[in-house]
């Protein structure tokens, strides 16, 4: 589906209000199940005075998820200093994304996102190229930095900012997805991370276990008797 051009929108004094109400709505049922009626009603506004702002649903899902990109677009991404050597700045990292992409927000927005890029390509394409390349280069300068200073080897940083990022979800997301944020819980999150941490720092830094004096065993935790990820049940 190609978006048709539309006309600038009117931001009146209600505007944000409708905003909200419709993305509430539109991430609790998708765009094909939300109707124009519970939008007006999640917004506390009448009918007209949400098409006065939007002539129709998909110029308001369009706007909703915009809105949502420029939000995203102005939080911090790693809130971790970079000085820190690699082998400890990267837990924290990729625990900071970890802990974003199973969020009851993170998960509704990418639920949203997913299921409504076939009929919004180009909002699916404007996401990746906001958020996700905005995540993806702000990781590789990050590394780059640690390989200039010879903690880590690496010769694609881009691709290897990319196997980072799938390392934070991997497990994760699925199991959130489908037994909900809860049963991901701080145990389980530290020792995805921990693990994605080691199996990164394995492919890419000299001399793995003697250098950082890491292990590429698993941490032990208390009550942690297989060592093992809890399976999905």
């Amino acid at each position: 589906m190609v978006l048709r051009k539309v006309s600038p929108i009117t931001k009146g004094r209600k505007f944000k209000q409708v905003l909200e109400g419709a993305r509430k709505v539109f991430l609790r049922e998708g765009y094909a199940g939300a109707s124009v009626d519970d939008i007006a009603g999640e917004a506390k506004v009448s009918k007209a005075t949400l098409y006065s702002y939007f002539p129709d649903k998909e110029q308001m899902f369009s706007e909703v998820f915009r809105a949502d990109l420029v939000q995203e677009d102005e939080e911090p991404l790693f809130p971790v200093s970079s000085d820190l050597p690699a082998a400890r700045a990267l837990p924290q990292i990729v625990e900071v994304m970890a802990a974003r992409i199973v969020s009851p927000a993170g998960l509704h927005a990418y639920r949203m996102r997913v299921g409504e890029s076939a009929r919004f390509p180009d909002l699916a394409r404007e996401y990746h190229d906001a958020i996700h390349r905005r995540q993806r280069d702000a990781l590789r300068q990050v590394l780059e930095r640690w390989v200039r200073r010879g903690e880590l080897e690496i010769v694609d940083t881009e691709l290897a900012a990319e196997q980072l990022i799938a390392l934070a979800a991997a497990l994760i997301r699925d199991r959130a997805l489908f037994l909900g944020s809860d049963s991901v819980t701080d145990l389980h999150l530290r020792r995805i991370t921990d693990r994605a941490v080691q199996v990164f720092l394995s492919a890419y830094t000299p001399q793995f276990e003697n250098s950082h004096g890491l292990s590429r065993g698993a941490r032990s935790y208390p009550g942690d008797r297989s060592k093992t990820v809890p399976p999905m049940e």
